[in-house]
């Protein structure tokens, strides 16, 4: 699908600092005089929110079969897409979206080990003809992401909800991250790796040197 925007999306696993990289890169495509939109997965939309509390911090959604956890977070998609993504792309806008389908292939089909070809089906069904521009996969070794993730529970406090993702065996998020090197190796024109266990800075610069070329002036 050709649109006049640019849509880029984050992934990565748990505390790969994500939605930091996306309000900096906002920022400096801002500066620039670009408009920016930013989106969040699952979420986005006041459907998709409600749809994101249930599956990460609802304790109603404790314990939901994978096969729930997969639909709930395509229907959320859905949603985004149709009512946020496209929109924007259409007008030219940048949108710049902290994971998106590429996040279901790891942790429903890898993680959670759900049949590969039926979560492309889900998938496709959620997003149609739509694609990522380009697609950065920050990547952090496991002890810096429990360090972070420690850091975020303490700054928190105990009155922010628990996050089922967060509370994921090692093993699980060894799937995971296998799951998104696969789809790294799959597809090596769309997608670009960042090491993003340094300074916010340094990942920063990282993070554009993997985009700048989608804004060069012809």
């Amino acid at each position: 699908m050709s649109l006049p925007g640019r849509f880029i999306t984050l992934e990565g696993g748990e505390a790969a600092g994500k939605s930091t990289q996306i309000a900096r890169l906002a920022e400096r495509l801002r500066r620039q005089g670009r408009s920016v939109l930013e989106l969040r997965e699952p979420g986005g939309t006041p459907l998709g929110e409600k749809i994101r509390h249930l599956l990460k911090h609802d304790p109603d959604g404790r314990g939901m079969a994978p096969e729930t956890e997969l639909l709930l977070m395509n229907a959320s998609r859905a949603e985004l897409v149709r009512q946020r993504i496209l929109p924007a792309l259409r007008s030219g806008q940048v949108v710049l979206c902290d994971r998106f389908y590429d996040s279901t292939i790891a942790y429903q089909g890898h993680g959670r080990g759900l049949n590969r070809a039926a979560v492309q089906s889900v998938i496709q069904l959620a997003v149609g003809t739509l694609h990522p521009d380009r697609t950065l996969w920050l990547e952090v070794d496991p002890e810096t992401a429990q360090t972070r993730l420690a850091g975020r529970k303490a700054a928190q406090g105990s009155t922010e909800p628990s996050d089922r993702f967060d509370e994921e065996h090692e093993a699980f998020f060894a799937r995971v991250a296998r799951g998104f090197r696969e789809s790294f190796e799959a597809e090596p024109d769309r997608w670009r790796r960042v090491e993003a266990g340094g300074s916010v800075e340094g990942v920063e610069e990282a993070v554009w040197s993997a985009v700048s070329d989608l804004f060069a002036e012809a």
